[in-house]
């Protein structure tokens, strides 16, 4: 049957036929609609909208199957919104649309294909019969009063059936509209059936997971009461008020620490081992310093590092005046940092990357042998060796400003327990972790730079050697995995910058020295410390004291600052000895206060600083019958060495003064033997062992002395004390003899050229094979003195021994009598 009806178009529901529903209309086209259909027959045709925001659906925009329906009642709202009740009668197809102000269309009923086995109809009835009745059963979201459910059991007609069960599903508009659309019954019902079993398994999956998601909640449910009840516990027996909410606090920071996979599970472990421990038990105090600890130590913090190679000279310039050579060495380590940078970067990404995989899959995750070789991408481990004074910790500091690092300086010495570094365990009672991790807490970033002070320093005894700890720390390879005793889990050094300073490399164990890029600081030249105290310590100081503007020292008055008052290769003292003369000076200003500026000139130093302490070593201007000049070096940096011999008659005895050492007794006995066997080359008697004895001194008796570089001097002294032949006190040697006459290397060659040009030496003898350790000295130092390398002893007496020359016997006092009362 065709109809020409007025259309009502629907958002978000589909209504079937042998339904009675409400139905809101707002829209002035709907409006339309109705009041038509109610002027007319009342019929109209019910057509569900494509997409239910649009607010003007045409033909395209609707679904092309609905209902017909008989608006049952109209009641009109004070917003002009009408509430329709229709009744649904049965399927039509909505076929021309009339051009009008709101829809019309020709509409085409529709009828039901009944076609098909009426048993297996019957069958099909009663499987969606009680498929539907599990459905209301596991659906929540569906109401359904008694008296509908019972009409819908009631129903036999296959069709009127399958569109009730439609009806009352909460399903999407595209199922109930397929099944709107399906006009064979049976078809119908088969769709209604997949439909109804498809929501069983879902509801069926839902409760599965809403049982597991119980399950879970009962677990913390029940964790939460027992941890309430050890809180009452607790308070019962003298247990913290805020327990639980500190235990919280410290879980919350576990998670935001950083920390790796490992450290976190032990992190998390310790903290469920404290929620267990009763309120007030010293163990529970164990385990929350511990966590303490843990919290305290950065895991992922780290500094914003700035490479940039002119910054850094230009605050090495500023805060150190001269070394440049190690200035350059420190420059060449900072500069292969910032060309590797990058290197370091994708590196790091890589690490982050395996370390996901790891925990994602463990099986497929790449392990170290599978990843690229980086290279050394390890920070450099410096060891900066020097006299005291010289600037090394100053320097590790400016390192660190010029990087834009943090600091953290450890002084090692006197350490001499091993725990002192990796930590005591915590079975101790007041057990802590080694120095190493307190630096890093002292820090707060993963990247810092820690200096350590004093390592040629460290001592050992029965609880461990602190050095052998060190080798891990000091080692690029081993140091991303370094293990604290206390902490006993492992943590990453990788990222810090060590540097160490040292005085001398002779009391560094062997391993650990191989560990370190060794960088040589020699002492200052005189005209550098004079430098260095004019621009830096004597305007710190008079800044310090309040003198500034009002006192004036001259060059002269530090000249003789330097070389009578200090005896050093730094400028510590030369620092102390500024400090003394301005506090002098301040107290003079406050006692009788002077008018403009008072000048400080060389004969106004004693004045302030006293008697002076020191005679500046200069050579003697007369040659001397056995005497000669040589160099020594010291932990304070290299220093003139005089030697003096004395032949008497006698039975050939040798005595050696000046506390001597074994190896420079040794280099005594080498040298007389040598001039024994060559005796008559120089001039001397062939048995002057025999008929002379020998007295070989070592002035500044107080001193100890060791080590074989003396022994051309121990020689040139001897002979010239034999036979009777002057040396030259302007030249001053350096070199190890051997029986054969040979002059063997010596150590700290550019130390002992500083000697001797500090103390007005301009001519140095020196090995012939120490001859390349001359680009290590200062042109400063070169250009200004004449050095010379020989290779045999005979080389050394032919350049500074002088003809011989008869002395007369010292003259005898003439006795007189003394007149009584004169």
């Amino acid at each position: 049957m065709r109809w020409e009806l007025p259309i009502l178009a629907l958002r978000s529901t589909v209504i079937m036929p042998g339904t009675t529903v409400n139905v809101n209309v707002g829209r002035a086209k709907s409006r339309k609609a109705v009041e038509e259909a109610q002027a007319g027959d009342r019929r109209m045709l019910l057509l569900t909208q494509h997409d239910p925001k649009d607010e003007d659906p045409g033909k395209g925009e609707l679904f092309e199957v609905g209902t017909l329906a008989v608006i049952k009642q109209v009641v009109r709202s004070a917003d002009q919104t009408l509430e329709v009740l229709v009744e649904s009668i049965e399927r039509a197809r909505a076929g021309d649309y009339l051009t009008l102000p709101y829809l019309r269309a020709e509409a085409e009923t529709l009828e039901n294909d009944a076609t098909g086995d009426p048993q297996v109809m019957k069958v099909m009835v009663e499987e969606c019969r009680g498929a539907f009745d599990r459905y209301v059963v596991q659906n929540k979201t569906l109401r359904l009063d008694n008296f509908h459910i019972e009409n819908l059991r009631a129903t036999t007609d296959p069709s009127a059936l399958a569109d009730q069960i439609t009806h009352f599903a909460t399903w999407e508009v595209p199922d109930k509209q397929s099944v709107l659309e399906t006009l064979n019954v049976r078809a119908r019902l088969e769709k209604v059936l997949a439909f109804l079993n498809r929501d069983l398994e879902r509801f069926e999956l839902d409760k599965q997971i809403a049982a597991r998601v119980k399950e879970q909640m009962d677990q913390n449910q029940r964790e939460y009461y027992l941890r309430e009840q050890m809180k009452a516990i607790g308070k019962e027996l003298g247990g913290g008020e805020d327990g639980p909410a500190e235990v919280e606090d410290l879980r919350e920071k576990i998670e935001a620490a950083g920390m790796t996979t490992a450290v976190k599970h032990k992190a998390l472990k310790e903290l469920a081992r404290l929620e267990r421990t009763p309120g007030g038990s010293p163990e529970g105090t164990v385990i929350r310093n511990y966590l303490d600890w843990l919290l305290d130590v950065p895991w992922s913090k780290r500094s914003e590092e700035l490479l940039d190679i002119k910054r850094t000279r230009e605050v090495l310039d500023e805060d150190h005046y001269g070394l440049e050579e190690v200035k350059e060495r420190i420059l060449e380590f900072l500069a292969v940092r910032q060309l590797t940078q990058v290197m370091r970067d994708e590196a790091e990404a890589r690490e982050e990357a395996d370390r996901k995989a790891r925990e994602a899959n463990p099986a497929d995750a790449p392990t170290a042998k599978d990843r690229p070789d980086d290279g050394e991408l390890r920070a450099p481990i410096l060891c900066l060796v020097g006299p005291p004074g010289v600037g090394k910790t100053s320097l590790g500091k400016s390192v660190a400003r010029s990087l834009n690092r943090e600091f953290v300086r450890m002084s090692l010495g006197g350490v001499r327990d091993e725990a002192e570094i990796r930590g005591h365990r915590r079975t101790y009672i007041g057990s802590m972790p080694g120095r190493i991790i307190q630096a890093m807490k002292t820090a707060g970033v993963v990247n810092p730079i820690i200096l350590m002070d004093e390592i040629d320093k460290l001592a050992s005894d029965w609880r461990g050697d602190p050095s052998s700890a060190l080798l891990e720390v000091l080692d690029p390879e081993q140091n991303h995995t370094f293990q604290d005793h206390y902490l006993e889990v492992p943590y990453n050094l990788s990222r810090v910058m060590f540097i160490t300073t040292a005085n001398t490399l002779q009391t560094i164990p062997v391993a650990l020295r191989d560990r370190m890029e060794v960088i040589q600081i020699p002492g200052y030249t005189l005209p550098e410390k004079l430098a260095i105290g004019r621009e830096f310590r004597l305007k710190r100081q008079l800044r310090a004291h309040g003198l500034q503007g009002r006192l004036s020292v001259t060059n002269a008055a530090l000249t003789r600052i330097i070389e009578e008052y200090t005896e050093e290769a730094g400028v510590r003292n030369l620092d102390r000895q500024i400090s003394k003369m301005c506090r002098k000076a301040a107290r003079e200003l406050l006692e009788e206060p002077w008018d403009g500026v008072r000048n400080v000139d060389a004969n106004d130093v004693p004045h302030y600083l006293g008697v002076p302490l020191y005679r500046p070593e200069r050579m003697e201007k007369e040659p001397q019958i056995g005497v000669a000049q040589g160099l020594a070096w010291t932990p304070v940096g290299g220093t003139m060495l005089i030697v003096e011999s004395l032949a008497v008659p006698g039975t050939g005895k040798v005595s050696l003064t000046g506390q001597l050492g074994d190896v420079m007794k040794e280099s005594c006995q080498a040298a007389i033997a040598y001039l024994r066997a060559h005796a008559a080359e120089y001039g001397a008697d062939p048995d002057f062992h025999k008929n002379l004895d020998l007295h070989v001194h070592f002035p500044d008796g107080a001193t100890p002395k060791d080590g074989p570089s003396a022994g051309i001097t121990i020689a040139t002294s001897v002979i010239s004390a034999i036979t009777h032949r002057p040396v030259r006190m302007d030249v001053a040697m350096t070199g190890e003899i051997t029986l054969r006459g040979r002059v063997l290397p010596i150590g700290g060659l550019k130390e002992k050229l500083l000697a001797a040009y500090q103390g007005g030496i301009r001519n140095v003898i020196i090995p012939q094979e120490n001859e390349p350790n001359l680009q290590d000295v200062a042109e400063a130092i070169k250009s200004q003195m004449e050095i010379r390398p020989v290779a045999t002893v005979g080389e050394v007496l032919n350049f500074v021994l002088l003809p011989a020359t008869v002395t007369p016997p010292p003259a005898q006092p003439e006795r007189t009598q003394t007149q009584p009362g004169a």
